[in-house]
């Protein structure tokens, strides 16, 4: 059997067809008997039971003729009625089961259609502690008056709050109805009305077929302002004035994708600024990007974060890995996007400090980390939760893989291939095996010599960064390396370095580059001169922070609390977590800070800083 698999699987690759991807672990759903084709939402938005109720209609294509049986991802819903509908009829209950929870994947739905159903409608209630909704307090917002929910579907997440395929590898286009309290604002990944009175109730249409983890839903106090034709910034009242300044350059960045790799074929892109508990910088669901306020600084320094986002409308959300272990087609992709966008709009010497930034940061955790893990073809990820699984290997190394095909064949030739890439496999989910034959086909073939198969078979299969690999460099933080050399040996003065008016990414690299520890007068005159205690930039505070934990710089504390407090970005508190936990006294503190940061933090963020502190405190 394995022999005539492996020979059908040579003979597709060599005439460029495409043989299904393999099942994908992560979910019970079988799509290749039954698949969704559309889904329809009814939900009520209960801010008082934290909970949303309503209804989901899926509807089906029998593949299978012998299929009776419709099986969906489930974690932690309450269902309590299905339907079948039949084309023309009326409903009919039909009986249903759940499996025993898993821990990782939740419970399979089992619907018996009793044969092949036009439809299913599930009635059905959320769990307060659902892991892809996070409902705030008006406390937790920046207004103070009003509650604030929104979702969290990637990677598995959307499971919690929809019955459903959750797997990438499913496609399907949306409407929704959501009723929410007036005066509040709802928003979905779909097309959204900015004009639209607060009366209560709001309607979606999603029309391009999108995977389960981009289903996206947020409701609060929302404003919004037009930064450009086809683009503007939703957010809260107090922030939605800075929001908008700071992502002004958005339409040049749309410009920009479409000049190299074709028209943007989503509408619009929105961004939604969240309140400060996302717990990631960015998620890409179309048509409106939900972002964290902690790239809003005042200067675009970070402004990255939105060219990654909407780089994810070709790389991610055009084209789509069709399971969590070919994560780095979504992420490698676009953070090779994302940089030629940051070059396009803001210049070389951004983009290639940001390279620098994170090779540098890859190579570190490369270090620590398992070599099956450091390959970017990863094996199925059986039994495991793929949040566990996201590291900069897709991301950096990812977008490293390109930059060398790009450096080999040449930057005409190269955008020429990835454009005809993101054409041919357009709103389809494909797996590494599926870009490995096209990409020979259409690149390594058609230019003989720049690239050889040996090569290629090593970015993808062998750990860690290929010998033959050119890092990134950027004349900017050549001198940032002088000034830090300088200043380590006493040459120079921390308010010199304060003076060279640096940039987020030049404090940036000159933190990481330090020792890990620091005696106290020379981290006190850094201190004092450049003021990254308590400084509002928490880029330079994630770095800045875990120095001070290390160096036993207690006169950081208080701000780091109200850092760790006040925001729930993983990337950016969870060095500071780790750091704090290495010690006995420092694992102690952190418990006490975590008892009051956690009723802020989303359900991810709480699971990761836990496990952190349960890992330190079974070493100690």
């Amino acid at each position: 059997m394995r022999t005539w698999t492996a020979l059908l699987l040579s003979v597709l690759a060599a005439s460029g067809l495409r043989a299904a991807p393999a099942a994908d672990p992560q979910s019970y759903a079988e799509p290749e008997r039954v698949r969704v084709t559309r889904l329809a939402l009814d939900l009520e938005v209960d801010f008082a039971r934290r909970e949303l109720a309503g209804q989901a209609e899926l509807t089906l294509d029998w593949r299978d003729p012998a299929a009776r049986e419709l099986v969906l991802d489930t974690r932690d819903l309450r269902i309590e009625k299905v339907e079948a509908l039949a084309v023309g009829g009326a409903p009919r209950a039909v009986p249903f089961r759940l499996d025993a929870r898993d821990p990782v994947l939740g419970s399979a739905l089992h619907i018996d259609t009793g044969g092949p159903a036009a439809a299913v409608r599930i009635r059905y209630r959320t769990a307060p502690e659902a892991s892809g909704l996070q409902w705030l307090t008006p406390a937790q917002t920046a207004g103070k008056k009003h509650p604030f929910l929104f979702s969290q579907s990637q990677a598995i997440h959307a499971r919690s709050w929809v019955p459903l395929q959750d797997t990438p590898a499913v496609r399907f286009p949306y409407v929704a109805t959501v009723r929410v309290p007036k005066a509040l604002r709802a928003v979905m990944s779909a097309d959204n009305d900015a004009r639209h009175a607060l009366d209560g109730t709001f309607r979606f249409r999603m029309e391009q077929p999108i995977p389960s983890y981009l289903l996206a839903l947020a409701v609060g106090d929302i404003a919004v302002r037009a930064t450009g034709p086809r683009s503007a910034v939703y957010a809260e009242p107090p922030l939605l004035k800075r929001a908008a300044r700071e992502f002004a350059d958005t339409e040049a960045m749309i410009a920009a994708a479409e000049t190299l790799y074709g028209p943007y074929r989503w509408g619009r892109y929105d961004v939604l600024v969240l309140p400060p508990s996302f717990p990631y910088g960015g998620m890409e669901n179309p048509r409106l990007t939900f972002a964290t306020p902690t790239v809003i600084v005042g200067d675009k320094s970070l402004i990255s974060l939105v060219a990654h986002e909407l780089a994810h409308s070709w790389s991610g959300n055009l084209v789509t890995n069709a399971s969590w272990k070919d994560i780095w087609l979504n992420e490698g992709f676009t953070s090779y996007v994302e940089s030629r966008l940051v070059e396009a709009v803001f210049g070389r010497e951004l983009a290639d400090m940001e390279a620098v930034i994170g090779q540098e940061g890859l190579q570190r955790e490369l270090a620590g980390m398992p070599q099956d893990a450091q390959r970017l073809a990863l094996d199925p990820l059986v039994g495991k939760d793929p949040d566990d699984f996201s590291s900069d290997v897709a991301y950096v190394k990812g977008a490293w893989f390109l930059t060398f095909l790009e450096q080999r064949f040449g930057r005409a030739d190269f955008d020429a291939f990835l454009r005809g890439y993101f054409d041919h496999y357009a709103f389809q989910s494909i797996d590494t095996d599926t870009f490995a034959a096209y990409t020979r086909r259409e690149l390594l073939h058609k230019h003989p010599g720049k690239v050889s198969e040996a090569e290629f078979d090593t970015w993808l299969h062998a750990p860690g960064i290929p010998p033959f690999a050119t890092p990134a460099t950027s004349s900017r933080f050549a001198a940032v390396d002088v000034a830090r050399v300088d200043w380590l040996a006493g040459r120079r003065s921390a308010g010199s370095l304060a003076a060279a008016r640096w940039g987020t990414q030049e404090w940036v690299h000159f933190l990481e580059g330090l020792p890990p520890t620091l005696d106290a007068a020379p981290l006190a005159a850094l201190d004092q001169a450049s003021h990254f205690t308590g400084t509002p930039n928490a880029e330079i505070a994630q770095r800045w922070y875990p120095l001070t934990v290390r160096s036993g710089y207690t006169r950081a504390r208080p701000a780091l609390r109200t850092f760790l407090t006040g925001i729930g970005r993983m990337k950016l508190i969870l060095p500071s977590w780790e750091a704090l936990a290495a010690t006995p006294e420092g694992l102690a503190w952190a418990r006490e800070v975590f008892a009051a940061a956690r009723t802020g933090y989303h359900p991810i963020t709480v699971a990761a800083v836990q496990a952190k502190l349960d890992r330190s405190a079974t070493a100690q």
